[in-house]
C-alpha cells in the first residue's frame, strides 16, 4: 500500500473499459491513474521503467489495445507486429518495470485485460488472439515466480464490450454475436469494472487465473 492508500494504474485508462475501472476503484477509496496514449509511450522500455520507478503502485491494469483484424495471408510482418506490440508486448513491458517496486514492498498485483478471442478467435483474428492468448501464459508463469514476494497476476475477458473500440462493428454483426450469448445480452463495462474491482480488493488468495465473464460459449 502506498503511504496508507491504495493506488491503481491503468493503461489504456482514458477507454471505455479503463473508465469505467477507474471509476470504480475511486467510487471504493483507490487513488487512480490512468494512461492513455498521450501520457506515456509503451513502446519505450526506458519510458515505462522511469515511470514506474517514479510511481510506484499497489496495483497494475493493462487494458491498452487495439483490434486490427485481417486474414492471415493478408497480414504483413508490420502489422502482425503492430498487433503484438499493442496488446501483449506493451503489458509485458509494463509489467515487468512494476515488478522491481512491488518486490520492494512486498506485494501487489497486476492484471491483464485479454479478450473472448484468447480461447475463440474468430476468422481474421489469428494476431490480436494470439497476442491477447499469450496474457494468459504470461501471468500464469509470473504469478508463479512472484508468488513468494505477494504479487498476483490475473487476466480478465470481459467479453464484447459496446465501447468506442468496437463501434465499426456493424448492428447487424452485433446482432449475431448476441444471439450466442446464452443470457442473449453483452457485459457491460460497469459489470466488468465492478468484478475487476472485487477481484483486486476482495480475492487476496487468487492468482494466477483466467475469467471470462460473459456468457458466451
Amino acid at each position: 500500500m502506498i503511504s496508507g492508500v491504495k493506488r491503481a494504474i491503468i493503461t489504456g485508462g482514458t477507454g471505455g473499459l479503463g473508465s469505467a475501472i477507474s471509476q470504480k476503484l475511486r467510487s471504493e477509496g483507490w487513488e487512480t491513474i490512468s494512461l492513455g496514449r498521450s501520457d506515456l509511450a509503451l513502446s519505450d522500455s526506458a519510458a515505462v521503467k522511469k515511470f514506474f520507478d517514479a510511481n510506484p503502485c499497489d496495483l497494475l491494469i493493462c487494458a491498452a489495445g487495439a483490434i486490427r483484424d485481417r486474414p492471415i495471408l493478408k497480414m504483413d510482418e508490420e502489422d502482425w507486429d503492430d498487433v503484438f506490440e499493442l496488446n501483449f508486448t506493451a503489458a509485458e513491458r509494463c509489467a515487468r518495470a512494476v515488478v522491481r517496486p512491488m518486490k520492494k514492498n512486498e506485494g501487489g498485483q497486476i492484471i491483464f485485460i485479454s479478450s473472448y478471442a484468447a480461447v475463440h478467435p474468430a476468422v481474421g483474428q489469428a494476431a490480436y488472439a494470439a497476442a491477447k492468448a499469450g496474457l494468459v501464459g504470461l501471468a500464469k508463469d509470473m504469478a508463479e515466480e512472484f508468488g513468494a514476494n505477494g504479487i498476483r497476476f490475473n487476466v480478465v475477458a470481459p467479453g464484447f464490450l459496446e465501447t468506442p473500440m468496437t463501434e465499426a462493428v456493424s448492428g447487424k454483426r452485433k446482432e449475431i454475436v448476441r444471439d450466442l450469448h446464452f443470457l442473449k445480452k453483452f457485459n457491460s463495462v460497469e459489470a466488468a469494472a465492478d468484478f475487476i474491482w472485487f477481484l483486486a480488493d476482495r480475492m487476496p488468495m487468487t492468482s494466477g487465473r483466467f475469467f471470462e465473464l460473459d456468457s458466451r460459449p
